[in-house]
Protein backbone atom coordinates (compact mmCIF):
# COMPACT_ATOMS: atom_id res chain seq x y z
CA UNK A 1 0.00 0.00 0.00
CA UNK A 2 1.44 3.38 -0.79
CA UNK A 3 0.65 6.55 1.49
CA UNK A 4 0.38 9.75 0.34
CA UNK A 5 1.10 13.22 1.56
CA UNK A 6 -1.90 15.65 -0.37
CA UNK A 7 -0.11 18.57 -0.11
CA UNK A 8 3.27 16.92 -1.80
CA UNK A 9 1.14 15.54 -4.65
CA UNK A 10 0.63 17.63 -7.87
CA UNK A 11 -3.28 19.14 -7.62
CA UNK A 12 -4.20 16.78 -10.99
CA UNK A 13 -2.83 13.39 -9.80
CA UNK A 14 -4.43 14.13 -6.40
CA UNK A 15 -7.68 15.37 -8.11
CA UNK A 16 -7.94 11.76 -10.00
CA UNK A 17 -7.19 10.26 -6.73
CA UNK A 18 -9.82 11.79 -5.00
CA UNK A 19 -12.32 10.77 -7.94
CA UNK A 20 -11.11 7.73 -8.12
CA UNK A 21 -12.03 6.49 -4.39
CA UNK A 22 -14.58 8.33 -3.98
CA UNK A 23 -17.97 7.26 -5.45
CA UNK A 24 -20.32 6.83 -6.81
CA UNK A 25 -20.88 10.29 -7.05
CA UNK A 26 -24.20 11.71 -7.76
CA UNK A 27 -24.54 14.44 -10.72
CA UNK A 28 -26.13 18.03 -10.10
CA UNK A 29 -27.21 19.39 -13.36
CA UNK A 30 -27.26 22.89 -12.35
CA UNK A 31 -29.25 25.05 -14.50
CA UNK A 32 -28.32 29.00 -13.68
CA UNK A 33 -28.84 32.54 -15.85
CA UNK A 34 -26.02 35.52 -16.02
CA UNK A 35 -27.04 38.83 -15.23
CA UNK A 36 -28.10 39.35 -18.63
CA UNK A 37 -30.85 36.45 -18.57
CA UNK A 38 -29.07 34.06 -20.63
CA UNK A 39 -29.16 30.70 -19.66
CA UNK A 40 -26.14 27.80 -18.18
CA UNK A 41 -26.35 24.46 -17.45
CA UNK A 42 -23.35 22.44 -16.49
CA UNK A 43 -23.02 19.07 -14.22
CA UNK A 44 -21.32 18.39 -11.00
CA UNK A 45 -20.45 15.47 -9.56
CA UNK A 46 -19.38 17.25 -6.00
CA UNK A 47 -23.21 17.15 -4.63
CA UNK A 48 -25.23 15.73 -2.35
CA UNK A 49 -28.34 16.06 -0.07
CA UNK A 50 -27.63 17.21 3.77
CA UNK A 51 -31.06 18.01 5.07
CA UNK A 52 -34.45 17.50 4.60
CA UNK A 53 -36.03 20.27 7.00
CA UNK A 54 -35.12 22.36 5.41
CA UNK A 55 -34.60 20.96 2.14
CA UNK A 56 -30.79 21.37 1.55
CA UNK A 57 -28.73 20.55 -1.23
CA UNK A 58 -25.14 20.98 -1.73
CA UNK A 59 -23.05 21.15 -4.70
CA UNK A 60 -19.36 23.11 -5.55
CA UNK A 61 -18.02 24.26 -8.61
CA UNK A 62 -14.38 23.98 -8.55
CA UNK A 63 -11.74 26.54 -9.83
CA UNK A 64 -10.37 25.22 -12.59
CA UNK A 65 -6.75 23.44 -12.25
CA UNK A 66 -5.26 24.55 -15.44
CA UNK A 67 -5.57 28.22 -14.71
CA UNK A 68 -7.28 28.58 -11.22
CA UNK A 69 -10.45 30.41 -13.04
CA UNK A 70 -14.20 29.43 -12.03
CA UNK A 71 -16.99 28.55 -13.81
CA UNK A 72 -20.22 30.23 -15.36
CA UNK A 73 -22.40 28.27 -12.77
CA UNK A 74 -20.76 29.76 -9.76
CA UNK A 75 -20.57 33.51 -11.08
CA UNK A 76 -24.31 33.39 -12.28
CA UNK A 77 -24.97 32.16 -8.61
CA UNK A 78 -23.24 34.81 -6.90
CA UNK A 79 -25.18 37.42 -8.87
CA UNK A 80 -28.74 35.81 -8.98
CA UNK A 81 -28.47 33.69 -6.17
CA UNK A 82 -31.10 30.93 -7.84
CA UNK A 83 -30.41 27.87 -9.77
CA UNK A 84 -32.13 24.91 -10.49
CA UNK A 85 -30.55 21.08 -9.97
CA UNK A 86 -31.88 19.18 -12.20
CA UNK A 87 -31.64 14.80 -11.75
CA UNK A 88 -30.00 12.81 -14.55
CA UNK A 89 -30.97 9.58 -15.77
CA UNK A 90 -29.53 7.28 -18.08
CA UNK A 91 -31.34 8.71 -21.16
CA UNK A 92 -29.91 11.82 -21.50
CA UNK A 93 -26.07 11.09 -19.92
CA UNK A 94 -24.53 11.86 -23.33
CA UNK A 95 -26.30 14.91 -23.38
CA UNK A 96 -25.55 16.05 -19.59
CA UNK A 97 -21.45 14.93 -20.54
CA UNK A 98 -21.66 16.98 -24.06
CA UNK A 99 -23.13 19.78 -21.94
CA UNK A 100 -19.93 19.73 -19.72
CA UNK A 101 -17.89 21.52 -22.66
CA UNK A 102 -16.28 24.49 -21.81
CA UNK A 103 -18.42 26.65 -24.38
CA UNK A 104 -17.74 30.44 -23.81
CA UNK A 105 -20.09 33.11 -22.62
CA UNK A 106 -23.59 33.44 -23.20
CA UNK A 107 -23.56 30.33 -25.21
CA UNK A 108 -26.78 28.37 -24.36
CA UNK A 109 -25.75 24.56 -23.25
CA UNK A 110 -29.76 23.77 -23.80
CA UNK A 111 -28.96 24.27 -27.14
CA UNK A 112 -25.84 22.72 -27.68
CA UNK A 113 -27.12 19.39 -25.90
CA UNK A 114 -30.13 18.78 -27.68
CA UNK A 115 -32.11 19.51 -24.10
CA UNK A 116 -35.23 21.71 -23.87
CA UNK A 117 -35.70 24.33 -21.20
CA UNK A 118 -38.65 24.42 -18.97
CA UNK A 119 -39.88 27.60 -17.40
CA UNK A 120 -39.25 26.54 -13.67
CA UNK A 121 -42.44 28.46 -10.94
CA UNK A 122 -40.60 30.32 -8.42
CA UNK A 123 -37.06 30.91 -10.19
CA UNK A 124 -35.59 32.35 -13.26
CA UNK A 125 -33.48 29.53 -13.95
CA UNK A 126 -34.78 27.18 -16.56
CA UNK A 127 -35.80 23.52 -15.91
CA UNK A 128 -34.23 20.40 -18.07
CA UNK A 129 -37.45 18.70 -19.51
CA UNK A 130 -36.26 15.67 -20.05
CA UNK A 131 -34.33 15.19 -16.15
CA UNK A 132 -36.47 13.01 -14.11
CA UNK A 133 -36.70 15.20 -11.17
CA UNK A 134 -35.75 18.85 -11.27
CA UNK A 135 -35.05 21.41 -7.85
CA UNK A 136 -35.89 24.85 -8.00
CA UNK A 137 -33.32 26.42 -5.40
CA UNK A 138 -32.94 29.42 -3.56
CA UNK A 139 -29.40 29.88 -2.79
CA UNK A 140 -28.54 30.38 0.97
CA UNK A 141 -24.57 30.72 0.87
CA UNK A 142 -21.56 30.13 -0.76
CA UNK A 143 -18.59 29.32 0.95
CA UNK A 144 -14.98 29.07 -0.37
CA UNK A 145 -12.72 26.43 0.56
CA UNK A 146 -9.52 27.88 -0.78
CA UNK A 147 -8.35 30.45 -3.65
CA UNK A 148 -5.87 28.35 -5.52
CA UNK A 149 -7.11 25.81 -8.81
CA UNK A 150 -8.81 22.83 -7.35
CA UNK A 151 -10.23 24.84 -4.46
CA UNK A 152 -13.91 23.83 -4.27
CA UNK A 153 -16.86 26.12 -3.55
CA UNK A 154 -19.70 24.66 -1.50
CA UNK A 155 -23.14 26.18 -2.70
CA UNK A 156 -26.18 25.78 -0.09
CA UNK A 157 -29.40 25.24 -2.03
CA UNK A 158 -32.98 25.95 -0.50
CA UNK A 159 -35.09 23.69 -2.33
CA UNK A 160 -38.40 25.58 -2.97
CA UNK A 161 -40.43 23.95 -5.65
CA UNK A 162 -39.53 19.89 -6.38
CA UNK A 163 -40.91 18.60 -10.03
CA UNK A 164 -41.49 14.82 -10.57
CA UNK A 165 -41.90 13.21 -13.94
CA UNK A 166 -44.98 10.26 -12.60
CA UNK A 167 -44.00 8.31 -14.72
CA UNK A 168 -41.10 7.37 -12.51
CA UNK A 169 -43.32 6.58 -9.20
CA UNK A 170 -44.67 3.47 -7.71
CA UNK A 171 -48.15 2.49 -7.17
CA UNK A 172 -47.68 4.36 -3.34
CA UNK A 173 -46.62 7.40 -4.64
CA UNK A 174 -42.83 7.30 -3.53
CA UNK A 175 -39.86 7.05 -6.72
CA UNK A 176 -39.35 3.84 -7.79
CA UNK A 177 -35.17 3.47 -7.77
CA UNK A 178 -35.66 1.35 -11.22
CA UNK A 179 -37.71 3.97 -13.13
CA UNK A 180 -35.67 7.05 -12.14
CA UNK A 181 -32.58 5.05 -13.95
CA UNK A 182 -30.18 7.33 -11.79
CA UNK A 183 -26.49 7.66 -13.07
CA UNK A 184 -23.01 8.90 -10.88
CA UNK A 185 -19.37 9.00 -11.47
CA UNK A 186 -16.77 7.32 -10.77
CA UNK A 187 -13.25 8.21 -11.74
CA UNK A 188 -11.88 8.77 -15.33
CA UNK A 189 -14.45 8.80 -17.98
CA UNK A 190 -16.67 6.06 -15.96
CA UNK A 191 -19.69 6.23 -14.94
CA UNK A 192 -22.20 4.17 -12.93
CA UNK A 193 -26.28 3.04 -13.82
CA UNK A 194 -28.35 1.63 -10.81
CA UNK A 195 -29.44 -1.17 -12.15
CA UNK A 196 -26.46 -2.41 -14.81
CA UNK A 197 -23.44 -1.27 -12.57
CA UNK A 198 -20.63 0.72 -14.63
CA UNK A 199 -20.31 1.92 -18.60
CA UNK A 200 -18.02 4.69 -19.83
CA UNK A 201 -19.04 7.71 -21.26
CA UNK A 202 -16.13 9.54 -23.29
CA UNK A 203 -15.51 13.58 -22.12
CA UNK A 204 -16.61 15.86 -24.30
CA UNK A 205 -13.30 17.30 -26.61
CA UNK A 206 -11.00 19.58 -25.54
CA UNK A 207 -12.38 21.38 -28.20
CA UNK A 208 -15.42 22.52 -28.92
CA UNK A 209 -18.17 19.89 -29.85
CA UNK A 210 -20.38 21.20 -32.66
CA UNK A 211 -23.25 20.25 -30.53
CA UNK A 212 -26.78 18.67 -31.29
CA UNK A 213 -27.92 22.64 -32.53
CA UNK A 214 -25.92 22.03 -35.42
CA UNK A 215 -27.03 18.49 -36.38
CA UNK A 216 -29.21 19.01 -39.63
CA UNK A 217 -32.37 19.02 -39.22
CA UNK A 218 -33.43 16.06 -40.57
CA UNK A 219 -30.97 13.92 -38.42
CA UNK A 220 -31.75 16.14 -35.28
CA UNK A 221 -35.65 15.63 -35.70
CA UNK A 222 -34.96 11.40 -36.57
CA UNK A 223 -37.67 9.50 -34.85
CA UNK A 224 -34.96 6.59 -34.69
CA UNK A 225 -31.97 8.52 -32.96
CA UNK A 226 -32.08 8.52 -29.16
CA UNK A 227 -31.65 12.10 -27.26
CA UNK A 228 -28.32 9.96 -25.86
CA UNK A 229 -27.15 9.16 -30.24
CA UNK A 230 -27.71 13.08 -31.27
CA UNK A 231 -25.65 14.02 -27.90
CA UNK A 232 -22.65 11.81 -29.32
CA UNK A 233 -22.86 13.12 -32.75
CA UNK A 234 -22.80 16.54 -31.48
CA UNK A 235 -19.57 15.80 -29.97
CA UNK A 236 -17.31 16.01 -32.82
CA UNK A 237 -14.80 18.90 -33.66
CA UNK A 238 -16.17 18.88 -37.45
CA UNK A 239 -18.27 16.42 -39.19
CA UNK A 240 -16.79 14.35 -41.95
CA UNK A 241 -15.81 15.83 -45.56
CA UNK A 242 -17.60 14.77 -48.46
CA UNK A 243 -14.31 13.09 -49.91
CA UNK A 244 -14.09 10.57 -46.47
CA UNK A 245 -17.91 10.13 -46.79
CA UNK A 246 -17.81 9.04 -50.29
CA UNK A 247 -14.59 6.52 -49.69
CA UNK A 248 -16.48 5.01 -46.30
CA UNK A 249 -19.32 4.23 -48.99
CA UNK A 250 -17.38 3.06 -51.81
CA UNK A 251 -15.26 0.63 -49.20
CA UNK A 252 -18.50 -0.94 -47.29
CA UNK A 253 -20.64 -2.85 -49.51
CA UNK A 254 -23.19 -3.11 -46.83
CA UNK A 255 -23.37 0.58 -45.77
CA UNK A 256 -23.46 1.31 -49.73
CA UNK A 257 -26.39 -1.35 -50.13
CA UNK A 258 -28.96 0.46 -47.28
CA UNK A 259 -27.50 3.94 -48.73
CA UNK A 260 -28.66 3.00 -52.07
CA UNK A 261 -31.82 2.02 -51.15
CA UNK A 262 -32.65 5.60 -49.88
CA UNK A 263 -34.97 4.25 -46.91
CA UNK A 264 -34.16 6.99 -43.85
CA UNK A 265 -35.09 4.63 -41.19
CA UNK A 266 -32.56 2.10 -41.91
CA UNK A 267 -29.92 4.36 -42.74
CA UNK A 268 -30.57 5.58 -39.49
CA UNK A 269 -30.77 2.29 -37.69
CA UNK A 270 -27.39 1.28 -39.47
CA UNK A 271 -26.01 4.61 -38.07
CA UNK A 272 -27.38 3.94 -34.33
CA UNK A 273 -24.83 0.23 -34.85
CA UNK A 274 -21.86 2.88 -34.86
CA UNK A 275 -22.88 4.56 -32.27
CA UNK A 276 -23.46 1.69 -30.15
CA UNK A 277 -19.69 0.64 -30.90
CA UNK A 278 -18.81 3.97 -30.10
CA UNK A 279 -17.73 4.92 -33.84
CA UNK A 280 -19.15 8.48 -34.55
CA UNK A 281 -17.01 9.53 -36.96
CA UNK A 282 -18.93 6.28 -39.10
CA UNK A 283 -22.24 7.23 -37.37
CA UNK A 284 -21.71 10.41 -39.32
CA UNK A 285 -20.42 9.24 -42.93
CA UNK A 286 -23.94 6.92 -42.49
CA UNK A 287 -25.95 9.75 -42.37
CA UNK A 288 -24.31 12.06 -44.73
CA UNK A 289 -23.95 9.80 -47.23
CA UNK A 290 -26.96 10.31 -49.29
CA UNK A 291 -26.00 14.61 -49.48
CA UNK A 292 -22.69 13.68 -50.15
CA UNK A 293 -23.34 11.71 -53.29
Amino acid sequence: MISIDPKEVPTPKLHGYLLGAIGPRPIAFASTIDEMGRPNLSPFSFFNVFSAKPPILIFSPARRVRNNTIKHTLENVLVTGEVVINMVNYDMVQQMSLSSTEYGDGVNEFEKAGLSALKSDLVKPFRVAKSPVQFECKVTKVEALGKDGGAGNLIYCEVVKIHIDESILNEAGSIDQHKIDLVARMGGNWYTRASLGMFEVPKPLSTLGIGVDQIPERIRLSTVLTGNDLGMLGNVEQIPSKEDILDFVSSHNEINTVVSGGERELIELKAQEYLKNKDVLSAWKVLLANSAS
